[in-house]
């Protein structure tokens, strides 16, 4: 067998692997030992002692956790968003510059902005609409769990589903195994690469994320719709509304507060999706989102600087959102 050696100066996976592994099993043990002492004084010490103590058993392991997986990893990326490629000199904002001066950089935004805009509000009113037919038929739990079934699939699998769904075949001579291609012909229309043709390609990305997160909207959302109490649809119908203006007049505002969550839940979602970009294009022919060029920055390109910086952005684009929705909470919480 070909043995191909390491370039000269060029750790192998094994020493960059080894050193790490070695360090959290060493965090894992001490944390555990910290943990069993504290129980250890707990259960020994009085019951004035235990008082205090309870809140030191359930809140330090949490805090700490929180700690080392959230806050210090958020400073960290924060402060390498700074520095260059390696991390070893400060270069200011020169990372936040190239992120929104490069065009490449530009069409990842754009597309990161269209799957935001879209994907919550098509999959809400999706999900709102069928939780409002199917609550009227017969048999809702089997139509709701046919729904529901790509809430089960990952990302990756529905992203190798959708794939063979637009499997494009040029050569004549193969049989189109794409379900979009083979209607297309059967039409008498020359279908396009689907997965190659921007924009096009980046909403039919969107189709998949959109054909995911409806039942999760519908099952949220039909729940909301059962609590909302018979007496005042029956008072709408009698002062006249009909169906339809009951549901947009009485129903709506009162799941308004879901309504936000299933929104906002959505939103964070969309702005993290990954998977679904990674397994179908790549992030090739413009199909690109903020957390696969992060990933492709920091993992691929080993340029620190830039995937800091397009986390850093991630992150302030998923504050506003939790702030609105801890906004309409409160106010929600007020009114009652």
């Amino acid at each position: 067998m070909l043995h191909i050696p390491f370039a000269a100066g060029r750790k192998t996976p094994w020493e960059v692997i080894y050193p790490n592994l070695f360090l959290l099993i060493i965090s894992l043990v001490v944390f555990a030992a910290i943990i069993y002492l504290v129980f250890l004084i707990a259960s020994r010490a009085s019951v004035r002692v235990q008082e205090w103590l309870k809140y030191v058993v359930f809140l330090v392991p949490a805090t700490l956790l929180l700690v080392i997986g959230l806050v210090y990893p958020t400073f960290r990326t924060v402060l390498m968003s700074f520095m260059n490629d390696d991390s070893t000199e400060f270069v200011g904002l020169d990372n936040y510059v190239w992120s929104f001066t490069i065009p490449e950089i530009l069409i990842v935004l754009r597309n990161t902005a269209i799957w935001v805009f879209v994907v919550p509000i098509v999959s809400t009113l999706l999900g709102l609409a069928i939780a409002y037919m199917t609550d009227r038929m017969k048999r809702a739990a089997v139509v709701k769990s046919l729904i529901f079934l790509p809430m089960a699939i990952s990302f990756v699998g529905a992203g190798v589903i959708w794939k063979f769904i637009y499997d494009y075949q040029p050569n004549l001579t193969k049989p189109d195994i794409g379900l979009f291609s083979a209607l297309s012909k059967s039409i008498g229309i020359d279908p396009p690469n689907w997965l190659l043709e921007a924009p096009l390609n980046t909403f039919l990305l969107i189709v998949v994320m959109v054909w995911i997160q409806t039942g999760f909207a519908m099952v949220v959302l039909s729940a909301a719709m059962k609590n909302v109490p018979e007496e005042v649809v029956e008072a709408a119908m009698l002062d006249g509304a009909g169906v339809f203006k009951t549901f947009i007049r009485v129903t709506i505002p009162m799941i308004r507060a879901t309504i936000v969550v299933v929104l906002t839940t959505i939103s964070i979602g969309t702005l993290k999706v990954f998977d679904i970009v990674r397994t179908m294009t790549g992030g090739n022919f413009q199909t690109n989102v903020i957390a696969n060029e992060m990933y492709s920055q920091t993992f691929r390109q080993m340029n620190y600087g830039h995937g800091s910086a397009l986390a850093v952005i991630l992150l302030v684009c998923v504050i506003p959102i939790i702030a609105y929705n801890l906004r309409q909470l409160k106010i929600e919480r007020t009114e009652r």
